[in-house]
């Protein structure tokens, strides 16, 4: 028997990155071995066990062989001669098929601390690219969600996605192989990419792959308006900086679909009811549900505080319901906060791509002294005018 750190742990070790969760696998052993050893199984027909003091996972060495559609189709076997280069084959990306072995089952310290690397992803991490393993990242669909959550969890650290990856997401997505996932499983990973250091990257990278046609029919639209895509990407990049947590994650992405926030006129009760489905379809937490149709529809209100008469700032209270929770006005209000800045931002970066697209060569060549400076000046105000 050879135990094993897989996974996460080893990329995020050798990336110097915390370590939250440590998954192993078990070589060469039974489940009755197992469960003498006082693991827990979890699940009936499948290897995986808990450990009986760190509640840490361990799985047995395992193949998969596709019979199904969507993530639970797939048939398992697990016996003492699958390898461990078999199990680290079907596994997702090289940076997450690596392994190092420990002592024991209940002794995890490393023996060499030499890691096991098959499939290339030392070299992967080194050249900072996220690559699928095999072909057999094709047969789950889950997996184009779970390659965009890690882009939006690496992407500050230069990681890109491989091309020949993309392809495989597209195809997937092509194939309909999405609409066997179930929306509980698409929100898990929409929520913990919306929790990322970059969680605007997650939604572009499957909106500009088509991935948004189903559980997020209505912000696929509403993206279709590259302002609309642009400032609201722009809003989740900051609203990271800021940390602010899942609600007000969540409402900024939601505000997508009121497209009077960004200056065009629409009825905020098309935009409610857009929130309202996207939340049954995808299994959205009523909670986070709520708190994005409040703020939609308390935008105006939240965004121009100071313009508020008496009237309107009680009223404002009493629609969040600040008397019994003060907490939700203040997450409110630095929502609001947010995607003003978001709007200011774009529109300062217009400004400043009018600066930086008009140069002497585009105003009179005879013009001399302070007059060159004042023509491109309004060059650059008439340029910026027409966007």
């Amino acid at each position: 028997m050879q135990v094993y750190l897989v996974g996460g742990a080893v990329r995020d070790q050798l990336l110097g990155r915390p370590i939250k969760d440590k998954d192993f696998v078990v070589v060469g052993a039974t489940t009755d071995e197992m469960l003498a050893a006082g693991f827990l199984q979890v699940g009936a027909d499948f290897p995986v066990f808990l450990h009986p003091v760190s509640q840490q996972e361990y799985a047995l060495a395992r193949t998969e062989r596709k019979q199904g559609h969507g993530y639970q189709g797939f048939s398992v076997h697990a016996s003492p001669d699958v390898t461990l280069r078999d199990d680290l084959q079907r596994r997702d990306l090289t940076v997450n098929a690596m392994a190092i072995q420990v002592v024991s089952l209940f002794d995890d310290t490393p023996l060499t601390g030499d890691v096991v690397d098959y499939y290339g992803g030392l070299n992967d991490i080194k050249d900072k690219i996220l690559r699928h393993v095999s072909k057999a990242f094709s047969e789950d669909p889950l997996r184009v969600l779970r390659v965009a959550r890690f882009y939006s969890r690496y992407f500050d650290s230069g990681f890109t996605i491989a091309s020949e990856t993309l392809v495989l997401m597209k195809q997937l997505i092509v194939s309909g192989e999405l609409e066997h996932l179930s929306a509980e499983r698409i929100w898990q990973e929409s929520s913990r990419a919306t929790m990322q250091t970059s969680p605007h990257v997650y939604w572009q990278q499957l909106f500009e792959l088509g991935a948004l046609t189903h559980y997020f029919v209505p912000l696929n639209e509403a993206w279709s308006n590259g302002h609309i895509g642009e400032t609201v990407q722009t809003t989740l990049y900051f609203a990271a900086q800021m940390q602010l947590n899942l609600s007000q994650r969540w409402a900024l992405l939601m505000s997508s679909l009121a497209p009077q926030m960004f200056d065009a006129k629409s009825d905020t009760t098309t935009a409610t009811q857009d929130i309202v489905a996207i939340g049954n379809s995808a299994k959205v937490p009523k909670a986070l549900t709520q708190f994005a149709s409040l703020f939609i529809t308390q935008n105006d209100k939240l965004s121009g505080v100071n313009e508020l008469s008496a009237a309107q700032k009680i009223d404002l209270i009493q629609a969040c319901s600040a008397h019994k929770d003060p907490a939700k006005l203040s997450q409110l209000l630095v929502t609001a906060h947010v995607l003003q800045l978001a709007r200011d931002h774009r529109q300062m970066m217009l400004a400043l791509g009018s600066f930086h697209a008009v140069g002497i060569q585009d105003i009179d060549p005879d013009l001399k002294g302070a007059k060159i400076g004042e023509a491109l000046r309004q060059a650059r105000i008439e340029r910026l005018q027409t966007l």
